[in-house]
């Protein structure tokens, strides 16, 4: 079977049949679907395939793939902090008592229960983990600080700092490094 181009960045159907099964690499078009997608989960096939280059059929094909094989873990909308009412994001570093593996899962268990807490790191350095919180305003960060944070087991100490401004707050990962490992490997 031959395969022929049919307009710029169009394929034609043969070229939809004739797509050999996907191997475990990423190439060109996968790093084109992850980065149009965290741009805009939204866009629909059709509107991602005239994005990519490729026509519906593999695109669709190719997204599937990037899901089940753990790339893509989910579409949710991004939302705006402040329009519903958290006006108060801080930092905060909390020191563990000790920090032996079942008083540390206790730990880790506890805090991802917490809806106020939008992401949590280990670190290196002083302290055990560092908190993204969210809160309505100082008094309510302070309750939850007092009457929540300090009460999770195993926790010693909590060292908070403030968001006074957000430079920049984006959701997409960088994807540079994938496209240019591929043009090394060329």
């Amino acid at each position: 079977m031959t395969l022929k181009k049919t307009l710029p960045g169009k394929t034609s159907k043969a070229n939809d049949e004739a797509e050999p099964p996907h191997g475990d690499d990423l190439d060109r078009y996968d790093v084109l679907i992850l980065g149009e997608l965290q741009q805009d989960a939204r866009l629909s096939n059709s509107e991602l395939a005239a994005r990519i280059g490729l026509s519906a059929a593999p695109t669709w094909r190719r997204v599937k793939w990037l899901e089940e094989q753990g790339f893509i873990t989910g579409y949710r909308a991004e939302l705006d902090r402040r329009k519903i009412g958290l006006g108060v994001l801080a930092f905060v570093r909390v020191d563990a008592e000790r920090n032996t593996g079942i008083a540390t899962r206790a730990l880790e268990d506890a805090i991802r229960k917490l809806p106020e807490v939008i992401a949590c790191h280990y670190i290196s350095g002083t302290g055990t983990f560092e908190l993204q919180v969210m809160a309505t305003d100082l008094d309510a960060f302070s309750r939850f600080s007092i009457e929540t944070l300090l009460n999770l087991p195993n926790v010693k100490d909590i060292h908070t700092s403030f968001s006074l401004g957000e430079v920049k707050a984006v959701a997409a990962l960088p994807l540079g490094h994938l496209q240019a490992a591929r043009s090394r490997s060329r």
